[in-house]
């Protein structure tokens, strides 16, 4: 496998880390439905404490996968894919060309 595969699967492993728990797949799915939500209004939809919420939508937005919106004293989350999906795609492809 070439120098360029291998980067594109390091540069993955916090994407694949950050997805591999279900409590933030449920966020993320929730986050699809909805254009924008507060904790609050995630953790409505949950049976985790506000806190265990607040320490999900932590790890997203640090993994690029959720960004937060101030509109007043409301932060509101809402998905943030496009350079997820892109590195994925990335990978996609050069598994293709090279193991295909």
């Amino acid at each position: 496998m070439s120098e360029k595969a291998m980067e594109l699967f390091r540069a993955c492993i916090p994407l694949f880390q950050t997805l591999s728990d279900p409590h933030r797949q449920d966020i993320i799915l929730l986050l699809a439905e909805h254009e924008a939500l507060t904790v609050n209004e995630i953790t409505e939809h949950s049976r985790l404490s506000r806190p265990a919420i607040s320490h999900h939508l932590k790890i997203l937005r640090d993994a690029g996968l959720v960004k937060v919106e101030q509109k007043g004293t409301q932060r509101y989350y809402l998905l943030s894919l496009d350079n997820a999906v892109q590195l994925l795609k990335q990978l996609i492809q050069s598994v293709e060309q090279e193991c295909l």
